[in-house]
């Protein structure tokens, strides 16, 4: 348990943030899902109109420190890729 004062805030300020990025990273994982879900339909329309709004979640998610930022570029990255085939 935590003896100081400021030890005290900064358990308060690590709850708040866990619960922001619980919310970021939940955020992040719909908008992932919505894509995946248009990908395995087939339809490669609903498709890139999905990634185009996930996108940014995810960008933003790595910017706030819910991912690293190479990772949040790879997602991005391999679910283009999947879109494209559907298309090809």
């Amino acid at each position: 348990m935590a003896n100081t004062r400021s030890a005290k805030k900064a358990i308060r300020k690590i709850e708040r943030r866990t619960i922001a990025n619980r919310n970021r990273r939940s955020r992040v994982r719909s908008f992932v899902r919505e894509v995946e879900e248009a990908i395995d339909s087939g339809d490669a329309e609903a498709a890139n109109a999905a990634l185009k709004s996930a996108q940014p979640e995810i960008i933003r998610a790595s910017q706030k420190g819910i991912f690293h930022r190479n990772a949040a570029s790879r997602k991005v990255s391999r679910l283009a890729k999947r879109i494209n085939a559907l298309s090809a």
